[in-house]
């Protein structure tokens, strides 16, 4: 690439299209989104749900660590800055009596096919916490042998000592964020983090053994160009990763108070946020790497390209994900669960979550159960956020339902379709290249539940 300004015929149209479809609409990793998610579904409930949980197929397992060293001012995260190793291991030890909660309310042990810690700053945990935590997951669940276990990681707080005792309790992916490697954008948002030391733990993983590498990276932050978008992948790319994600920064300051840190006029506008993200997309293909939905970036031969090559990707509340388990369950402070019947969430308040947990109570907050009409339209939306195409009239005879039923929804689609965005032929639609950024706003007219006056979602771009 010879200039940092993108004018192919596609990048032009989509520009012209921006200030039509750059609105807000949820990010779709469930359907119902948690926006729907109420008191009715409570523990009662969740203890129910758990009681009928078949044990035919496998489940994953998410650990939600809310704390952090350094409080980044553009984070969405349930996170909290500590000092005291103490404050961490109390949690830990409570959500090892969480896990023994529900190991008592599930009709036998369910093998589990993943394990994701989340966070926060998973590599936070120390390393007799890292033993309590992997030691109660493995008594409580069969874990399988080629179980994929992944972490999300700070790279400044990740020490070599820890990388091989996470190794030697399974982890086999790992997640480093990264987000910009630019000096200005990280002093706009409290993250001072050199290239240097992503590298070192990189390397600290690798020689732990720990073979699968994702990063993550964002557009559209504070004093960001698209120079610096470029500049960072040219440095990553060195790391020869396995996937890419590239988010776009939500600025949500009603949600998230410490954004309000974030000075407003300092954020890229909508035209920047597409070059930025268009231009690192051509970085990332242009190296051979396989475009993932809207966002994520992987090499030809690494899991996540091969599912989305056999239609058989997914999306949860982690993101786009080779996971197909049907239930998900969570632990810790905000996680979010899903099962056969529903979805659920433990209390976002940790003083709450380790109130209920410490008295011997489960600490769902909230939930929904589904509907057969969720599942129809669910998969629906999942198969577009994930494949850019369905056969309407294929998901309909799944769910035994008519695909008529979604006549008003695909009529919303009319205006994307004239607009190139969308192609319909029969019973399938399909998100066109061009439609690749607005992929959201074509999933939108599908979801019962969206109320288009609402801010609470982030930006489509």
């Amino acid at each position: 690439m010879t200039s940092l300004s993108c004018t192919t015929a596609t990048h032009l149209r989509r520009l012209a299209l921006l200030p039509k479809y750059d609105t807000r609409a949820p990010r779709y990793t469930s359907y119902p989104t948690a926006v729907q998610f109420t008191p009715e579904v409570g523990p009662q409930t969740y203890a129910e749900w758990l009681k009928a949980l078949p044990l035919d197929r496998p489940v994953s397992l998410y650990a939600h660590i809310p704390f952090c060293a350094r409080l980044c001012w553009y984070c969405g995260c349930n996170t909290r800055v500590v000092n005291r190793g103490e404050s961490i291991s109390d949690y830990v030890a409570l959500v090892r009596e969480e896990i023994a909660m529900v190991e008592d309310l599930l009709p036998g042990k369910a093998r589990a096919a993943s394990i994701h810690l989340g966070g926060g700053t998973p590599n936070m945990l120390g390393i007799d916490d890292l033993a309590v935590l992997f030691g109660a997951l493995r008594q409580a669940f069969h874990v399988d042998l080629d179980a994929e276990i992944a972490a999300e990681l700070d790279p400044a707080q990740l020490t070599e000592t820890w990388a091989k005792a996470a190794a030697f309790h399974g982890l086999n992916r790992a997640s480093l964020g990264v987000q910009d490697l630019s000096p200005d954008v990280q002093a706009a948002v409290n993250r001072h983090e050199p290239f240097e030391v992503v590298q070192r733990a990189a390397g600290f993983l690798r020689a732990a053994g720990v073979k699968a590498l994702n990063l993550d990276l964002m557009y559209g932050l504070p004093r960001q160009r698209a120079a610096d978008v470029i500049h960072t992948l040219d440095q990553v790319l060195t790391l020869n990763p396995d996937r890419i994600a590239l988010f776009g920064y939500a600025h949500v300051p009603w949600m998230k108070s410490h954004q309000k840190l974030i000075a407003d006029n300092e954020l890229p506008g909508a035209a920047e946020r597409l070059e930025q993200s268009q231009l690192a997309a051509d970085r990332l293909t242009a190296e051979g790497y396989v475009t993932i939905g809207m966002d994520h970036f992987a090499r030809p031969d690494d899991p996540m390209a091969v599912a989305l090559a056999r239609r058989a990707l997914h999306r949860n509340f982690q993101g786009y994900t080779t996971d197909g388990a049907d239930t998900l369950i969570g632990f810790g402070v905000s996680a979010i669960g899903a099962l056969p019947q529903g979805y659920v969430q433990n209390q976002p308040s940790e003083l709450l979550w380790r109130a209920a947990i410490g008295e011997g109570r489960l600490a769902t907050a909230r939930g929904v159960a589904l509907t057969e009409e969720d599942r129809f339209r669910g998969e629906v939306i999942e198969r577009l956020m994930c494949d850019m195409t369905v056969n309407l009239d294929a998901v309909a005879a799944r769910h035994f339902r008519k695909a008529s039923e979604l006549d008003a929804a695909v009529a919303e689609l009319k205006p994307l379709e004239d607009d190139g965005l969308v192609e319909r032929v029969g019973g399938t639609i399909a998100v066109t290249e061009l439609g690749r950024p607005f992929v959201r706003s074509a999933c939108a007219p599908f979801d019962a539940y969206l109320d288009r006056s609402a801010l609470r979602h982030s930006r489509v771009v």
